[in-house]
């Protein structure tokens, strides 16, 4: 069904505009876009970002990049400028089909004077070639005619939330040609932009060129006639020297070779693209339109954010769809959207884990700087892989005052969930190339990290990890979080594991990392002394494993007797004042059981279940706590609870129920949206021997049907739903 696949606004809401934009973000994999109006309105945020392209604002944060703006279409209709805020508008939809990735919108609107027009505007970012996007705007008086201009260029007057990062190069305009280049403030990276500009009208058309610095323009007139349609192509090729050199050449070359006009070739080519990632990706549920809906989109936005020819950039919390987090990325990317690509686009999955291999400099240069051995990855990561966690933000709530943040410090278990994704990956794929070459290396010097990172308690004859902060980040400076521990011991057994499997593989190729590493039999040997002596607690007589060393020692608080509320638990009590009660922005414990599940037998996992959920704050807290909450409440037979979080998950962008969907997509939430359904409802679970499926699915689902790569070949799962009856 074509409602199935298409997101519709019927009705333009101008205090939703910001999140709607972020909803109808297109990209690529090399771009994104925002879903801001090619005209203009008051109060938008015009947005495009391309992958690897950071800067720094001054002694603050680096961020990603603004790119000038190639969508801007100014149409002037006898003089009046065409805008939404102003007039009357007749009727409005706006649509994004998410099977090809186009954004189209119909308007009928009269003006302040009188007139009337039909407008279609259409677009989209070539997954075919991703150095070029295109779109498509139609005017169709009705009761009128005379003078219709458009006017476009690319405009490097643009910001991050107030901060201008571009200095202009060069620029030229010619009869349909523009062309751009710009440069960088600090990172010194160049991009070249060029766009060609083709008009369709049974009048004459003029055409001016205006050189504006740093907005080069375009402006086509001719004369309209009532019911005659006049349309404006413009197609447009953005490169930077990160591809190679001198950008601008390459963008103008690559409009040269196209066809004229372009739109129907380009568009061709970039449906077969998205017909092929659909038949790889997509998950059919039958049964309930909402959660089907859901799926598609979070599928669509990761794929549109994941890089398919560059092995050097990673995926942003907030992909490349807004502000939100300066374009950083966390742990999110690696347990969160990785396994998505890990089982359905492999050759995605190995992009995003060697951004971390070519980034292990950067983890090197923070272990050092805090006086570890071997690899530590920053908590937020950008451009060169090195530690970019802003150490104050201003207080929302009292722009006078600023808030230390201690995640850049001591959240360090980052390091062991991207050694937790390269071993899912290989697990999966049996990648021995990948593993061999980069993932045992990555492994290795993570490992290294943490047996100098590890302190020994002569009293109680245990290594401990003082003053850390795990995924749930209500606590702060706790000891002995359970995430953190359980996942060093692993880490570190599954280094000495992989060290002995490289030297089987390949002894030349092993001896030679070792060497350079400063590997050896002993330094083995004492990481499984550490990992079989780390405080990895679990009371045997009740099966709870305390999230951290004196959590049952806080204040318990009814979240139910807090309902309704409509703001976080941190919010209402104070970053110091949720910290000292056992309230959890989401619960680790339930997070270590479902990643390292085969540590833990079904009766743990419920008693932990059972503790830990209504001391969570599923709702306000952690955007990424709901789906994994579903998958552990399908895993236990909770059909209702894992339905209910699902929502909450699939909800949280296209519902806007938190809020700040604004800042850009919850990344995090949309690959745990995937696994809630693959890992959850369907209960796909592997191993060393195989794969294996114990299907719970919501009892109204009719059925569920996706694909997963496993080493090298496609799997088709097709689960029925419970007859009826």
């Amino acid at each position: 069904m074509v409602e199935l696949w298409t997101i519709t606004e019927s009705m333009l809401n101008p205090e939703q505009l910001s999140h709607m934009e972020t909803v109808f973000t297109q990209g690529n994999g090399y771009l994104g876009t925002r879903g801001a109006f090619e005209e203009r309105y008051p109060n938008e945020q015009r947005t495009t970002f391309v992958h690897g392209i950071f800067d720094d604002v001054p002694v603050v944060f680096t961020e990603l990049v603004n790119f000038p703006d190639w969508t801007e279409v100014e149409i002037l209709i006898k003089g009046e400028r065409f805008n939404l805020s102003e007039g009357e508008l007749l009727s409005y939809e706006r649509h994004l089909d998410m099977h090809s990735g186009l954004l189209s919108r119909r308007v009928r609107w009269r003006s302040p004077e009188g007139r009337t027009s039909q407008l279609k505007f259409d677009r989209f970012a070539s997954l075919d070639n991703i150095h070029l996007a295109c779109l498509r705007v139609e005017i169709t008086p009705e009761d009128y005619e005379g003078s219709i201009e458009f006017r476009t260029g690319l405009s490097s007057e643009v910001d991050n939330l107030c901060f201008k990062h571009w200095q202009r190069l060069q620029q030229g305009v010619d009869h349909d040609h523009i062309w751009l280049e710009v440069r960088t403030r600090k990172s010194q990276i160049t991009a070249g932009m060029a766009a060609r500009i083709m008009v369709e009208a049974e009048g004459k058309v003029e055409t001016q060129t205006w050189d504006v610095e740093g907005h080069p323009t375009i402006a086509v007139k001719t004369h309209a006639l009532a019911g005659k349609r006049i349309s404006i192509e413009k197609t447009v090729a953005i490169f930077t020297d990160r591809e190679g050199t001198d950008p601008l050449s390459r963008a103008s070359a690559t409009l040269t070779g196209l066809p004229s006009p372009a739109w129907d070739s380009l568009w061709k080519a970039h449906v077969r693209c998205w017909e092929e990632e659909w038949r790889r990706s997509d998950v059919i549920i039958e049964g309930d339109d909402e959660a089907q809906l859901a799926v598609r989109f979070s599928i669509y936005h990761l794929l549109i954010a994941a890089p398919r020819s560059d092995e050097c950039v990673n995926i942003g919390a907030k992909t490349l769809s807004g502000h939100g987090y300066r374009g950083h990325s966390f742990w999110d990317t690696e347990i969160f959207m990785l396994p998505v690509f890990s089982y359905a686009r492999p050759e995605i999955a190995r992009n995003l884990l060697s951004y971390r291999y070519h980034n292990l400099a950067g983890a090197r240069e923070k272990a050092s700087e805090n006086g570890f051995q071997g690899a530590q990855y920053p908590w937020e990561s950008a451009g060169d892989g090195r530690e970019v966690t802003p150490t104050w933000v201003p207080n929302q709530k009292d722009r006078t005052k600023v808030i230390r943040i201690w995640t850049g410090d001591i959240e360090i278990h980052i390091s062991s969930d991207i050694a937790f994704a390269v071993w899912q990956y290989w697990q999966v794929s049996q990648d021995h190339v990948f593993l061999a070459d980069r993932g045992v290396e990555i492994i290795l010097e993570t490992a290294r990290f943490w047996a100098s990172r590890l302190e020994w308690d002569q009293e109680r004859k245990l290594y401990f990890l003082r003053d850390v902060i795990g995924p749930d980040e209500y606590h702060e400076h706790v000891d002995n979080n359970a995430y953190t521990n359980y996942f060093a011991r692993w880490h570190l057994r599954k280094a000495i594991y992989l060290a002995n499997w490289l030297r089987e593989l390949d002894p030349q190729q092993a001896a030679d990392l070792l060497q350079r590493l400063q590997i050896t039999d002993e330094t083995l040997k004492r990481w499984k002394t550490i990992s079989d002596q780390i405080y990895c607690p679990i009371d045997k007589t009740t099966g709870l494993i305390e999230q951290f060393e004196g959590y049952f020692q806080h204040k318990d608080v009814d979240l139910a007797g807090m309902e309704p509320r409509k703001e976080s638990v941190q919010s209402l009590m104070g970053i110091e004042g949720v910290n000292a009660t056992q309230v959890l922005k989401q619960p680790d414990v339930m997070m270590l059981m479902y990643l390292l599940s085969d540590e833990f037998d079904q009766a743990t996992i419920r008693q932990n279940f059972d503790y830990y959920t209504p001391r969570t704050d599923l709702t306000f807290g952690s955007s990424l706590g709901p789906s994994i909450q579903a998958i552990m409440a399908a895993r236990l037979g909770e059909q209702d609870q894992a339905y209910e979080n699902f929502m909450r998950a699939a909800r949280a962008d296209l519902g806007d129920v938190r809020g700040n969907a604004a800042d850009g997509i919850h990344g995090a939430s949309a690959g745990g949206i995937w696994q809630a359904v693959v890992f959850g409802f369907a209960g796909l679970q592997v191993n060393d021997e195989g794969w294996t499926v114990t299907p719970s699915l919501p009892p109204h689902w009719k059925r569920l049907a996706f694909k997963f790569d496993w080493r090298g070949e496609e799997v088709s799962i097709d689960i029925p739903g419970k007859k009826e009856g």
